[in-house]
């Protein structure tokens, strides 16, 4: 009986290994594929441009193709779950008013800011209206600017955990900013 078991378990194992490596494999070619494009023509050069660098690459729309058609290597969703967070910050504010396409929270003197949701850093820099600005999509495809903050531990494309601190609001204000598919979210059903 027990080796059924272990001859089934080793089946498994095996078939799972062998998935694995075909979904990389038809990865790196799909990608030598579109390097070669890129190579070899300036239509598809053009596309890349206007697609990547121009506009926000939205990694939660990568991950939907991905799995759409090569299923789950790891389910980060269920990661996600199953994770104890270290960090277990939370936002405070004394006030929040509506402000531009979000809202100003009105924090303590040298107010740590709280990331609200694990994400990527997809943008860093300046705002017309909010100052040096991060926004971070979230796992669940929520981009979210936190303005007005100095930054010193984060960089481009850095992920970042729920809770953990993205750095110090500047003049006891944060500016948060709520977006999903170009449109502005209210931001009471996030703070």
């Amino acid at each position: 009986m027990n080796t059924r078991k272990t001859v089934k378990k080793k089946l498994v194992l095996k078939k799972s290994v062998r998935n694995f490596f075909t979904r990389v494999l038809i990865t790196t070619i799909i990608f030598l594929i579109g390097m070669i494009l890129v190579k070899s023509d300036q239509g598809a050069k053009n596309l890349i441009l206007e697609n990547v660098y121009s506009n926000n690459l939205e990694f939660t729309k990568i991950k939907e193709i991905y799995q759409k058609y090569f299923g789950n290597i790891l389910s980060i969703d269920q990661l996600a779950i199953k994770e104890q967070s270290v960090f277990k910050e939370q936002l405070s504010y004394q006030k929040a008013n509506a402000y531009l396409d979000g809202v100003k929270l009105t924090v303590d003197d040298n107010y740590m800011v709280p990331v609200l949701e694990s994400g990527i850093v997809i943008f860093m820099g300046e705002r017309d209206g909010y100052g040096n600005t991060v926004v971070i999509e979230q796992i669940d495809g929520i981009d979210v600017y936190y303005s007005n903050i100095s930054t010193d531990g984060v960089t481009l494309y850095d992920y970042v955990e729920k809770g953990s601190l993205l750095g110090e609001a500047k003049d006891k204000t944060l500016y948060l900013v709520f977006q999903k598919d170009g449109e502005y979210l209210d931001y009471k059903e996030y703070i």
